[in-house]
């Protein structure tokens, strides 16, 4: 019986078919396992066939059905291993196949797969703009070095036409995974040895033979890293029923070496747009981290319990080892600080929301007179007092106070001490606390207690962007300073809660060891496009506060519809519109599941509910956290969307007086600087939701549109 393989790329395909394309093959590749190689040869209904001028002769295409047919390679050695390599469109199928040649590394003995026609194409003309340059970015490395690192005779001849990062980055997608790989590294500026020992070294199985084998089977064996091999009869079926397989066998190369990097010399930070796979860097970092360090505990942290709970469902998906994903702690920092306090000093915490805090804080402020809004004082005492760990009036006056447009001297910061003094009392008669506050206190625990016990060897932090550094100072506590200690992913273009921090005034510094993912593998570069569009020019902090982020250079490998962007008359019409719109997409085959509306507030949802059960509509809120096979159409706030993704996205209520919100924003007469943080939040909040759509985005409103709505 012929045994078969899943190559990454089939995962990519795979994952955007509609369903009865996917049901197609799975019975498609049913039938291929049940076949004699013989039988498969000859089988009318899977119609094994080469492929015409193909430039690896080991092509064929099988039919899924009369549209579309699956690429196979097949050997050509009498062994009996068959790699998946695609599923597209009939016409499409020929064309890609055509392109592509599976060769090799000569170093790490795996396979891997390039667009030879297009680098055949491209290398000539890039070698006589070579010749003009002033200087090439890989004229330093002889050609036995980097042939000692996997670089063949083909890619070599390019890799001496390339000026620069960003030309390298463009050849990215035509050159070999392991090979793009090794450049990158050494573009970077690591040496070869290096580049050898977490790159080639890492990928070369043990028993690899001394000089590189073409048998099909062998080097498929040898790419455990993106190939998935069936072996037994029912494991086909099985995997093809998670969801999230795509991402379990696939990281693209630029994600990998940062993931599985062998170690970093101190705190570590990835940032990139939306879709560039920081989660999933996030995830593969934990697994890295189990299997280098066999005896210690790991903590997998994020900012909410949604979150958490996907990290904690896909983390059980990557890890198959039971005793591994015992030693990882999934959770939220707050639900950590809150254990920590529990534990350390004897008190179960009872936190309050923000809409407690600013209650407090008004009451507080009309019983001392103070000449400050509730707002203004809320966010004194969360950027400037908590933020710094202040605990005395003397304190208070000696703090800086960085990012607050209105200034205060020390009358009126005795003054407002007064009113945190107040502010205190208020919550310890009911024994309460605000979440930051039992952050705070959770640190000081940490910086007395057993780290072996209660802390952490490593510490992986997802989303970083929305941490405060109250919620930074526990994390720093809970593991002790040093190689691997901290590894942080994060985009400030997705902050969508008040927080600022400057890493490095909290002893985490990731200077040399930061990175940044430019490439979206969600999203079209249509939606891509038109999505930046609502932050452009406007500037934006980087993950530690400490410089400025820039989505330069952001882009997607993915095409298809322009975002459909339209005014209505009235909300009535505009509700109408988007049922309308939902029908649409799910008359084109696309699940219900795969289709999300979300809206500034819960208000309008509950009229989009409404009027899609008089459609016929099935829908779950995302809040009520249904499972991933529940069917519906999601609906969900803005903020809700954050770490979500759907095929079909729709926006709705996007108007002037909801984004943004006036009541979230401070006037400009109370504090400009605060008031430019609040608009960008705004801006953030919109972006996030617009960039969770994978294939289509409608965005809508009635009345006046949002100023933040590209024109």
């Amino acid at each position: 019986m012929p045994q078969l393989a899943l190559a990454n790329t089939f995962w990519e395909s795979f994952d955007a078919l509609e369903k009865h394309v996917k049901a197609g093959v799975r019975k498609a590749m049913d039938k291929f396992q049940k076949l004699s190689v013989a039988e498969l040869h000859a089988d009318k209904g899977l119609h094994l066939e080469s492929v015409d001028k193909a430039r690896d002769p080991r092509m064929r295409t099988i039919r899924i059905n009369d549209f579309w047919r699956g690429v196979v390679l097949a050997p050509d050695d009498g062994s009996d291993t068959f790699l998946l390599l695609n599923v597209v469109p009939h016409d499409d199928a020929y064309t890609w196949a055509a392109k592509r040649l599976y060769t090799v590394n000569i170093a790490t003995r795996g396979l891997e797969v390039r667009n030879v026609a297009a680098i055949e194409q491209l290398t000539p003309a890039l070698e006589k703009a070579a010749s003009a340059a002033p200087a090439l970015l890989f004229a330093q490395y002889k050609d036995s070095v980097l042939r000692d690192l996997g670089i063949d005779d083909q890619v070599l001849k390019a890799v001496r036409t390339i000026i620069d990062r960003p030309q390298l980055d463009a050849f990215g997608t035509l050159l070999p995974e392991d090979q793009f790989e090794v450049l990158t590294f050494l573009a970077e500026g690591f040496k070869p040895a290096e580049v050898y020992r977490d790159v080639v070294a890492v990928r070369r199985p043990a028993q690899a033979t001394a000089e590189p084998t073409e048998d099909l089977a062998t080097a498929i064996a040898n790419t455990s890293s993106r190939i998935t091999l069936i072996t037994e009869p029912d494991e086909l079926a099985d995997i093809l029923e998670k969801p999230f397989a795509a991402w379990r066998v696939f990281l693209h190369p630029s994600q990998r070496r940062l993931a599985y990097r062998v170690s970093y010399n101190g705190p570590a930070q990835v940032s990139g747009g939306p879709g560039t796979g920081k989660t999933v860097v996030a995830l593969h970092r934990v697994k890295h981290l189990l299997s280098r360090s066999p005896d210690s505990r790991v903590l997998l942290t994020t900012y909410t319990n949604a979150l958490a709970a996907a990290l904690r469902e896909n983390l059980a998906l990557l890890l198959d080892d039971e005793a591994q994903l015992a030693r990882v702690d999934v959770t939220t920092v707050n639900a950590y600080a809150h254990r920590i306090v529990r534990q350390l000093g004897g008190r179960s915490p009872s936190p309050i929301g923000d809409q407690e805090e600013r209650r407090i804080w008004q009451k507080v402020g009309k019983q001392l007179g103070l000449p400050w809004t509730e707002q203004f004082l809320a966010q004194e005492y969360r950027h400037v007092i908590l933020a710094q760990g202040v605990r005395s009036a003397e304190e208070y006056l000696a703090a800086t106070r960085k990012g607050r447009g209105t200034a205060l001297g020390p009358l009126k910061r005795a003054q407002l001490w007064r009113g945190v003094e107040s502010f205190h009392s208020a919550l310890a008669e009911k024994g309460d606390s605000t979440h930051l506050q039992v952050c705070d206190e959770a640190a000081r625990l940490l910086d007395r207690a057993d780290r072996s016990v209660h802390g952490y060897a490593h510490i992986v932090v997802d989303e970083a962007q929305d941490l405060h550094p109250a919620q930074w100072r526990v994390l720093r506590a809970a593991a002790e300073a040093g190689p691997d200690d901290l590894f942080i992913t994060g985009d400030p273009h997705q902050r969508i809660y008040d927080s600022r921090v400057s890493l490095g005034s909290l002893g985490i510094s990731v200077t040399g060891r930061s990175s940044r993912l430019r490439v979206n593998y969600r999203s079209t570069e249509e939606i891509l496009l038109w999505s930046t569009r609502i932050l452009a020019d406007v500037p934006v902090d980087d993950l530690g506060g400490d410089g400025g982020d820039s989505l330069s250079g952001y882009r997607s490998l993915l095409h298809g519809r322009r975002p459909h962007v339209d005014g209505h008359p009235s909300e009535q019409a505009e509700v109408t519109a988007l049922v309308e719109r939902v029908q649409e997409w799910i008359e084109q085959g696309i699940r219900p599941a795969e289709i999300a509306v979300c809206a500034r507030f819960n208000v309008l949802l509950d009229k989009v509910r409404d009027r899609l059960d008089a459609a016929g509509v099935p829908m779950v809120k995302v809040k009520d956290s249904p499972p991933a096979d529940a069917d519906g159409v999601r609906l969900a706030t803005m903020h809700a969307m954050k770490g979500l993704e759907f095929r079909c996205v729709a926006v709705v209520g996007v108007t002037a007086g909801a984004v943004p919100f006036a009541r979230e924003i401070t006037p400009t007469e109370v504090d400009r600087l605060q008031h430019e943080s609040d608009m960008l939040r705004e801006r953030c909040v919109l972006f996030v939701a617009c960039t969770r759509a994978r294939e289509a985005l409608h965005v809508s409103w009635s009345g006046s549109a949002s100023p933040f709505l590209p024109a």
